[in-house]
């Protein structure tokens, strides 16, 4: 059933995508912020993909909040600000459902391809009317990961979201909690002002405070690198190296570092760049020759990097893909 809603939706799409075929696709990616290190990547796998769009006469164009204070409404003016300047297609996580649904949907109603990618899942996609879904799975994520403490030792945890309301990231914590719990442990989430989202100095110092104020807690989970960074930092500060592990969403090359020196025990990889790469190939491929992928859901992840497979994921990294 799921299969013929997703071919009904691109057989209504298909008008406008035949009129915008002479002149090339015009691709509208929301995303992150530029100075946010994973954001970085998603764009440059939308930049790489782009390529191929201007040889063919169209374009990429990336629209991103300059904070995440107001995340919600500020997103979904930048998706009305794309169906205002004329996109064809349009790419975008469905970060804050409540706030953002509204203007996706008025995407689909002008009759422009949709791709909700990052955020949201299939259930998003299905919900909004949008071709597809491509990202990870951010429940399983969380599970996986509570999952993974578990096993290894931690059963105490706590999630510290830096971007309280955004629906991905309240997923990750409660999948957090679900794998942990299902193998005897269990899990509390700090939240902290979205203000403190990239601020080390917050960061580290409320999770330093947490630990001293919580002295079972065994594992503590960041839902960024740029968090993880800070949270080592705090485990230190509040002296539970001996106690406290650590584990969270994404990884640079300081995150790859503190894993092989084994300050941090693991990193749940979503693959951005292949985020923003494959949503923009696909819609650029069906607005210009009526392509689509009949998966329904295209995941790039969650996957697990820890010490016995960080060696493989440098060169990615390096390589600023990963």
């Amino acid at each position: 059933m799921k299969l013929l809603t997703a071919f009904a939706t691109v057989s209504a799409l298909a008008l406008g995508a035949s009129a915008a075929m002479a002149e090339g696709a015009k691709i509208f990616v929301i995303g992150g912020k530029a100075d946010d290190s994973f954001w970085s990547i998603v764009k440059r796998g939308a930049d790489d993909a782009g390529k191929l769009v201007a040889e063919q006469g169209g374009s990429v164009t990336w629209l991103a909040p300059q904070n995440y204070d107001n995340l919600g409404p500020d997103a979904a003016n930048l998706i009305r600000t794309a169906i205002g300047q004329g996109a064809t297609a349009i790419v975008g996580p469905n970060w804050v459902p409540e706030a953002m649904d509204e203007a996706f949907k008025a995407v689909v109603d002008a009759g422009i391809p949709l791709v909700i990618y990052n955020a949201g899942g299939l259930e998003a996609a299905d919900r909004l009317g949008a071709m597809n879904y491509v990202g990870s799975d951010d429940y399983q994520t969380g599970v996986s990961a509570g999952a993974y403490f578990a096993t290894h030792g931690q059963t105490k945890l706590v999630c510290v979201n830096t971007l309280p309301g955004a629906a991905n990231l309240e997923a990750q914590c409660k999948g957090l909690n679900d794998g942990v719990t299902a193998n005897g442990g269990t899990s509390e989430v700090l939240p902290l002002p979205s203000t403190s989202f990239g601020d080390a100095t917050a960061v580290t110092q409320a999770v330093a405070a947490y630990l001293q104020q919580n002295a079972d807690v065994t594992g503590v989970y960041t839902i960024g690198n740029m968090d993880a960074i800070s949270a080592n930092a705090a485990i230190m500060q509040a002296g539970a190296v001996d106690r406290v592990k650590l584990g969270g969403m994404n990884m640079d090359q300081t995150i790859l570092d503190n894993i092989k020196a084994g300050t941090q025990m693991f990193a749940m990889d979503q693959e951005g760049y292949y985020q923003g790469f494959l949503a923009v190939t696909i819609l650029n491929n069906y607005v210009n020759y009526g392509l689509s992928v009949p998966t329904r859901q295209i995941l790039t992840g969650p996957g697990i990097v820890d010490a016995s497979t960080v060696d493989a994921t440098l060169a990615g990294v390096a390589a600023g893909v990963r």
